[in-house]
């Protein structure tokens, strides 16, 4: 299963914006108003939840700047990822979206596509007044 949000431009360079993203604790800001829980739990690794789901641990797995970062869920009883894709634009402007991909069955696909959709769509909103 893949689902992109949509694209942002955000007032940061291609690497200023790497860096930012490559940083777990900025994720907080960049979080719904549903969060229930966000906590660091180690350097390159924060777990979160949302109101009504579960806790979810992810981790920066790669940091491939100025284009990309990805994030990995440290659970494999839901394994998937999350790709930020990052576009220069200008030296101080660039263009980003999340990449959410993952391995499920038909059933989970079909409860978690709408929150997950939602809650990608939020995050590039927030990354753009960061």
């Amino acid at each position: 299963m893949k689902i992109e949000s949509k694209r942002v431009t955000v007032q940061k360079s291609a690497n200023d914006l790497c860096h930012f993203l490559g940083d777990v604790k900025n994720y907080e800001q960049l979080m719904p108003e549903t969060i229930s829980k966000f906590e660091v739990i180690r350097e390159n690794a924060f777990v979160f939840a949302l109101k009504g789901m579960p806790e979810i641990a992810l981790e920066v797995k790669e940091v491939n700047a100025p284009n990309e970062v990805i994030l990995g869920a440290l659970s494999s009883k839901l394994a998937f990822t999350l790709t930020a894709v990052v576009d220069e634009v200008s030296k101080k402007t660039s263009e980003a979206e999340f990449l959410f991909e993952g391995e499920f069955n038909t059933m989970m696909k079909m409860m978690i596509k709408g929150p997950i959709t939602k809650f990608l769509e939020t995050l590039a909103t927030n990354l753009e007044t960061v």
